[in-house]
């Protein structure tokens, strides 16, 4: 497999914890919607990189450089500096939610399962284009 890379439009999700609600038969746990449906845009980004390949079957590198919404609340000079990479996000999602939502996403995807995924390297900033740009390289393995 040649080097993937893809981006995941959209503002960045963490994984939400699963939910848990009573129910006749007893307790039912679910997935939260949101984190539902940015796993869908994850899988489906991850569906168009690949083009009908198979998921890769060895040991993976994985780079995320997660972009986040500079917040509008932010007089304009703050905003610059945070465009400018001078302010770094310190507020949730955490980065290891979002790559947790990714990875799951692109389970039977871009790779079997993400165990596959061996090395990691992530980074999260302020930018006006909100998203994450995911880059997967195949490593090679000796038994």
């Amino acid at each position: 497999m040649a080097e993937i890379a893809f981006m995941v439009p959209g503002v960045p999700v963490g994984k939400g914890r699963p939910r848990a609600s009573k129910t006749k038969a007893g307790v039912r746990m679910y997935t939260p919607a949101k984190t539902v449906s940015y796993e869908a845009v994850v899988a489906h980004a991850g569906r168009q990189a690949m083009a009908g390949r198979d998921p890769e079957q060895g040991a993976l590198a994985v780079v995320l450089s997660i972009v986040v919404p500079i917040p509008a609340s932010w007089s304009g000079a703050k905003q610059e500096r945070a465009a400018f990479g001078l302010i770094m996000p310190t507020t949730k999602p955490d980065i290891d939610n979002i790559e947790k939502a990714i990875f799951d996403a692109l389970n039977g995807i871009c790779w079997r399962d993400d165990v596959q995924v061996t090395d990691v390297m992530k980074i999260k900033r302020y930018g006006r284009q909100p998203g994450v740009r995911v880059t997967i390289k195949p490593l090679t393995s000796e038994a």
